[in-house]
Parts: structure tokens; sequence; C-alpha cells
């Protein structure tokens, strides 16, 4: 064999070990999968070298790409997409074209990104909007100002069949904005339904079973979700390191992980020979300085069983390959117990991005799902 053949081989063997990834057996596509992750990860790589050159902050080279994925306001032959300002806040906007005889339901769908990623303009969320207008024959929008009885009337949309979804962090503010609605003195129209899609909903404990389990299965690995959740409150690494180490929540807030025990709040089958563990408590200092990633606000599964019971009819998806797994099914049987309705699917061929990577078979069934569950419920 030549020089020339032996390079050739070991670079194709350096490609091939760097593009692959083990995967179970159950999941569809796998290369198409694995082909996205090695994209991403190659991205996330990228923009680690060039802050450790001090030249950009993380998460701001992945926004950088992820601004080349968003398209223009355009308009179909079945929705009118426009794009308008509330409160200085830019707001897309889908409207289906066919008359209605009656008034429309109305959708508020906050993407995914990490709370610092993507937008509602990103080709696939575009995308998603304006299929859920169409099959749904409803007013699709992005921001909760949707819920004042002026907007509704000019987009002629029911008051009382209003509905909020998101996936991922936006499953987190989703789920949030519900709750935090209850006691909004301001809005006087009540959400019907929550669709909460793999939704991120506490950091306390980012050691559960569905973290260790997924630890680096495409496309959210552990270490990726824990920044994005540090990046939520902080820039200052400290908190990150803090998360991964389980030694950043004080004793004094201790009484809080009683809502995200997974030994009692996970079914036997999602716990698998895992053994709970006494939390590690770190010092008061990273909480008084960053207090949001101990509130409600920023934690839905921190809600009291009293502040549950008022929630809407629910829906629920979670995934088998996604570190977000149990966060979900944790909220479910909180949920239940708090007696609110709720209907869960759980994929168990799914991961991390299987709603919203449109370019995977899964997610066309779980789009299809999702809007059938829609139609039957708001």
């Amino acid at each position: 064999m030549g020089r020339k053949s032996l390079y050739l081989l070991i670079g194709g063997i350096l490609i091939a070990y760097y593009i692959y990834t083990p995967l179970s057996d159950n999941i569809e596509e796998p290369w198409r999968l694995m082909w996205i992750n090695t994209r991403l990860k190659t991205i996330e790589n990228l923009a680690t070298f060039v802050e450790l050159l001090g030249l950009h902050h993380f998460m701001d080279s992945l926004q950088v790409v992820w601004s080349f994925y968003e398209v223009p306001p355009t308009s179909d032959e079945n929705v009118t997409v426009t794009e308008t300002q509330f409160s200085n806040i830019l707001v897309r906007v889908y409207v289906p074209k066919r008359k209605s005889e009656v008034l429309r339901r109305g959708l508020f769908y906050i993407h995914g990104g990490g709370w610092c990623l993507a937008s509602a303009a990103v080709n696939d969320y575009d995308l998603l909007s304006r299929w859920t207008a169409d099959q749904l024959d409803a007013v699709v929008v992005s921001t909760k100002w949707f819920l004042r009885k002026t907007v509704l009337a000019k987009y002629g949309v029911n008051p009382e069949r209003i509905g909020i979804s998101g996936d991922s962090a936006g499953g987190n503010l989703a789920a949030a904005v519900t709750q935090q609605l209850l006691d909004d003195p301001d809005v006087k129209i009540k959400l019907k339904i929550q669709s909460l899609i793999y939704p991120a909903l506490q950091p306390l404990d980012v050691d559960l079973p569905s973290y260790q389990e997924n630890s680096n299965v495409p496309v959210l690995s552990k270490s990726l979700m824990v920044r994005f959740w540090s990046e939520y409150f902080t820039t200052d690494r400290s908190l990150e390191k803090a998360m991964l180490s389980r030694q950043h929540v004080p004793v004094e807030s201790s009484h809080l992980f009683k809502f995200v025990n997974w030994s009692s709040l996970l079914p036997e089958r999602f716990i698998k020979g895992h053994v709970y563990n006494n939390p590690n408590y770190g010092s008061s200092e990273l909480a008084k300085k960053y207090p949001g990633f101990l509130d409600v606000r920023a934690a839905p599964l921190l809600a009291d069983d009293k502040k549950l019971h008022s929630l809407p009819l629910t829906y629920v998806i979670t995934c088998q390959y996604d570190p977000l797994r149990d966060d979900g099914i944790m909220y479910v049987t909180r949920l239940r117990n708090a007696g609110v309705q709720v209907t869960h699917n759980h994929v168990e061929d799914g991961f991390h991005g299987a709603f919203s990577f449109l370019e995977f078979k899964i997610s066309h069934r779980l789009i299809n799902q999702y809007i059938e569950w829609l139609k039957e419920n708001l």
C-alpha cells in the first residue's frame, strides 16, 4: 500500500470515527440522525474554539449559525404569514386563508433553542406553525400578547379556545407562562390547554436516570443542556461547573428536592435499577447571586400542588433517548396527582429534536399526533 493510500485510509477511519455514534436499534433513520449530530457537533466544536480564543461567546456563535436558517414571512396558498410588533417585540402571525363560519382556535407556540438560540423565523419552526395553522384552522402566534380581547377580535379567534405550546426550552416557557397566567390580574382570558414537547422543567437535579442514560446521545448532550440552563441565568461559568458536580443548591433550599425526587415520581420502568442518592449541597453564594435557578418561574416543576391543581388540560410528549425525558415524566406524575387531566405521549424510539427536525419521518408522525390531539381538545 502506497503512502497516499495509507493516508486516505487513516483519514477515512478518522472521519468514520467522528461521524459514528452508537444508537439504539429501534431508532428510525439512524444514519440521518448521525449526520445531523455530526453537523451540530462540528458547529459546537468550532464555537468552543472561537470562545477559547476570546473572539466570541459560545452561544453568540451558535446563534449566528442559526440565523442562516431563518426565512422571511412568506404567505402560501393556505396561510397568510405576517410579522408585527407588540411592545417592541417582533411577532410572527399565521392565519388560515380559508373563510371560517365560526371563531377560530388560537395557539401561541414558543420555539426551543435553549432560551438563547433560534427564533420563530427558523425554517422548521416556520413550517411547523404554518402546518398547524392550516390543519387546525387556527391562528398561530409566538407571544402571549395574543391574550387580549382586541387582538383576538382582530384575528377572529374564540377567546374560549386558546392554547399554548412549546418544545424543549419553549416547553419550559409554555409551562411557566401557563402557571403564571393563573395569578395574572391583567389577563382575563384563560388558556384551555397546554402542550409541552420534551420540556426542560427543572435545573436542580441534572443527574436523573435520563441524564445518566443519555449523556451523549444525539442531539442534546448532558453537558450542552447544563450549559443552556446555566446560560439562562448567567454567563458566569461557575454555576455550570457547580451544576455538573451537583453542588449548586444550598441546604436552605433542600425542601425543593421533594418536587423533583425521581425515586417517587418516575414509574419503575424508567428507574431501571438506578439508585437515588441524596443531594449534595453547595454554598449559598451562587443562589444569592443567581436566584433564578431556584425560582418556579424558571423551573415549573417546583410549583406546589395547589398551583398545579388549577392548570388546564395538558398534553406532554417525552422521548426515550433524551436527557429531558424524566423532567416531562415527573411533571406528568405530579399533574395527575394534583387532579389535572393529562395525555402523555411517550415515544419509545424518540430523541430530543424528533418533533422539530422536520427531515425525519418520526417528526411528521409526532406532529400529526399533536395536531389530532389539538383538534379534539382545543
